[in-house]
């Protein structure tokens, strides 16, 4: 095992840890980037916070996850930061002591499917079976990880030899049982449950989760409180995929009164919302895509649309890196213009 230890006497611009001079220093850069998120991992905390019917949310392990408790088990949606794993399933067992038998990614991204290979761990895959002994349980019992097909392809490819790219994931994080463009259905914890394709959104592989009975939507990152859109083009992801998942999502939720409460919102980043939130959200996505798109038929460039700062008005609420607002406008550019040149309006 590797054992670092501070050098307090080091020189100037040698490393605080004491690194063999033989290392490269891109791997050394990576190991201390490693090291990093460790630490900021060991120092965050999870929140529980409970939405309504069985259904909690736990925010700080990365993009938010959805718990869904009951007699047959544990199911979650999505399972954050891998180095947030164990603090996780420590929270989820505070919670419920029963098996856990899903897993549901709404995407492949890795702040939303980190922790899958801790929970097919913990739960039990095909080739890590957890033996119980306990009545009205199986002799064995196995996590089922669910997933739009596209989230098993990016998993499993490995893209080593492209920009930024990486090897394939360990098999154990790969969804076990994928589906395409119809919904997935399974009844679980006296509960229906579907998980909605919504395609060429965020990435070509993403899903909304609808909880009938305790009436909550878990969205992924096609909805979020925290900042602008994150569309991932080169993972398929576009602009109007987004405002499609976006309406998708009001189709689902009906307010209580006075268009508060009803439908709960489990975005993928940020608070608990409802049918308000996400509607004032789309609006706001669909004003800018507006704005770009105009000045787009007027002949403008990527350079002259970002200097006009078409996202002025909400930068205070959503541009949260001060980078974030030119990205997405950006994002929305290019996207605007792979739709023209399909022949789409």
């Amino acid at each position: 095992m590797l054992s670092l230890k501070m050098n307090p006497m080091r020189s100037p611009g040698q490393n605080a840890f004491d690194l063999p001079a033989l290392w490269s220093r891109p791997l050394a850069c990576g190991l201390l980037g490693l090291i990093a998120v460790v630490q900021l991992a060991s120092a965050q905390k999870i929140e529980v916070l409970p939405v309504q019917g069985n259904i909690y949310m736990l925010a700080g392990a990365g993009g938010n996850i959805t718990l869904q408790l009951g007699d047959n088990g544990v199911l979650v949606v999505d399972t954050g930061l891998s180095p947030m794993s164990d603090q996780l399933i420590a929270e989820i067992r505070k919670l419920s002591r029963k098996p856990l038998r899903y897993v549901v990614n709404t995407d492949a991204k890795e702040d939303h499917t980190g922790g899958n290979e801790a929970f097919s761990r913990e739960g039990g895959t095909s080739t890590v079976v957890n033996i119980v002994n306990t009545p009205g349980q199986s002799a064995s019992q196995t996590v089922q990880i669910l997933g739009h097909e596209a989230i098993l392809d990016r998993m499993s490819a490995p893209t080593d030899g492209k920009p930024n790219g990486k090897p394939a994931r360990l098999s154990l994080a790969w969804p076990t049982d994928t589906f395409f463009d119809e919904p997935k259905e399974l009844y679980f914890n006296g509960e229906s449950i579907q998980i909605l394709h919504q395609p060429a959104a965020i990435t070509d592989g993403d899903s909304l989760v609808y909880f009938r009975r305790s009436d909550v939507v878990s969205t992924g990152d096609i909805f979020m409180t925290t900042g602008y859109p994150k569309i991932d083009l080169q993972d398929g992801g576009g602009i109007q995929g987004v405002l499609d998942g976006l309406n998708h999502i009001l189709d689902l939720t009906i307010p209580a009164h006075h268009e508060e409460g009803g439908t709960m919102v489990i975005p993928g980043h940020g608070r608990i919302c409802d049918e308000a939130d996400v509607m004032e959200y789309r609006d706001m996505v669909t004003i800018i895509r507006d704005r770009i798109r105009a000045m787009i038929r007027k002949g403008k460039t990527l350079a002259e649309v970002k200097a006009s700062r078409p996202t002025m008005d909400y930068d205070g609420l959503y541009d949260v890196t001060r980078q974030s607002a030119d990205a997405f406008v950006e994002t929305v550019y290019k996207s605007l213009a792979l739709e023209a040149k399909a022949g789409k309006k």
